[in-house]
């Protein structure tokens, strides 16, 4: 029993048998006692694969989210893996570096702004208990940057446990937090209570950033490209911080331009990633509203097929000047706009019209480059009397 495991398929085997008993019940100090006996340490690709392998087998990743807090107890400081260099995550302004401070500042939060005012019934420990717990709420924003920028490219390489795992206990912790911040808002609840919700988010933040640290945090120095991390720097502004924007920059030593994938057999490149013709086509057929692209000279040059449409558009139109496509009294409304657009007076025009039992929202969008030249006029069409009749609320499938 106290030997060694060697063969990497039997040592696969029993961790999996281990993490089958703690779901069965097994305490979690017999639990550390037959892992320090057995196994002594174990690395990231092992706990990766680990819980892959158990969903893969059919565990509900549910259930694995479930006790994920007691895993990474059983595991931490055995991570074998753990001190390795990771210098990315000392460059300065690097996300692996801004995602790892962020840990520590929210250890420190807690250890600062939390624990101290914890078990105390005067006023001053209540307020202090209270803010500290309006500045852990913003933790949401640092989930949020491994949920949307750094777990694609987990799942672009087949790893898909921990996304699924992490992100289930990231909404529990959410939902925690945010009863906590209930509780210490309702004047009749429970101190007792309060305290205990607050000692109990505390152990669960604590643990999912030995998670982080430990587990996600090698796995992404391991497998994201430089591309990768190109594209989760350019995405952090939007989603935002723990607490605050890192003073520091990444200085990027090469062109996001030469490190993009480029697009092979006729695709479309965008902004945010590339769509073959076909499919281009198919999803403007498809939105519930009619679109019509006139150029800077004032040329159609595009208009939707969709299934339903409002207004009549032949495809003799395309290639036609817009003034000739409107009769003659309205025709100066239009020029009137597309003058607008051009000069940069306005950005969008809207109306809305009775028609053919349809209330029409029309509006005109100017469609501008990245440097804000004019490119011609987009219009958007739709009718929105179903949407003017939406009440309440829906968060269940159609049967």
């Amino acid at each position: 029993m106290s030997e060694i495991i060697n063969n990497s398929k039997d040592r696969q085997n029993k961790l999996k048998e281990l993490i089958k008993k703690i779901h069965g019940g097994m305490s979690l100090e017999d639990a550390k006692k037959l892992f320090k006996e057995e196994f002594n340490e174990i690395s990231t690709d092992e706990i990766v694969a680990l819980e892959q392998e158990l969903i893969d087998e059919g565990m509900q990743v549910e259930e694995i989210q479930s006790l994920c807090d007691v895993h990474a107890a059983v595991f931490d400081q055995s991570i074998s893996d753990i001190h390795k260099p990771k210098d990315i995550t000392r460059i300065p302004g690097h996300p692996a570096k801004v995602f790892s401070d962020e840990n520590k500042q929210i250890l420190e939060l807690i250890e600062t702004e939390l624990l101290p005012y914890l078990d105390k019934s005067d006023t001053t420990s209540y307020l202090m208990l209270r803010i500290g717990i309006d500045r852990l709420i913003n933790v949401s924003n640092h989930y949020a940057r491994k949920e949307y920028l750094f777990f694609p490219s987990l799942e672009k390489k087949g790893i898909d446990a921990i996304p699924k795992v992490m992100w289930g206990v990231d909404d529990e912790i959410r939902a925690d937090i945010k009863n906590v911040k209930a509780m210490l808002d309702d004047k009749e609840e429970n101190i007792a209570k309060i305290n205990a919700a607050i000692k109990a988010v505390i152990d669960r933040v604590k643990d999912m950033v030995i998670k982080e640290e430990n587990i996600l945090l090698p796995k992404l120095v391991d497998i994201m490209s430089f591309y990768d991390w190109i594209l989760a720097d350019q995405g952090s502004d939007e989603i935002g911080y723990f607490l605050e924007k890192p003073t520091e920059s990444w200085k990027m030593e090469e062109k996001v331009e030469e490190t993009q994938e480029k697009p092979f057999n006729g695709e479309v490149r965008f902004d945010a990633g590339k769509l073959q013709p076909e499919e281009l086509n198919a999803i403007f057929n498809t939105l519930p509203l009619d679109m019509t692209f006139v150029d800077k000279d004032g040329f159609v040059k595009y208009f939707t097929q969709g299934k339903e449409r409002i207004f009549d558009r032949p495809r003799t139109v395309i290639g036609r000047h817009v003034s000739l496509c409107h009769p003659p009294h309205s025709v100066h409304i239009v020029e009137d706009i597309i003058e607008s657009f051009k000069s940069g007076k306005k950005d969008v025009e809207e109306f809305y019209i009775n028609f053919k039992n349809m209330y029409v929202l029309i509006k005109y969008y100017a469609v501008r480059d990245k440097d804000f030249n004019y490119l011609g006029t987009l219009e958007v069409t739709q009718d929105i009397a179903p949407i003017q009749k939406i009440t309440g609320e829906k968060r269940l499938v159609s049967k």
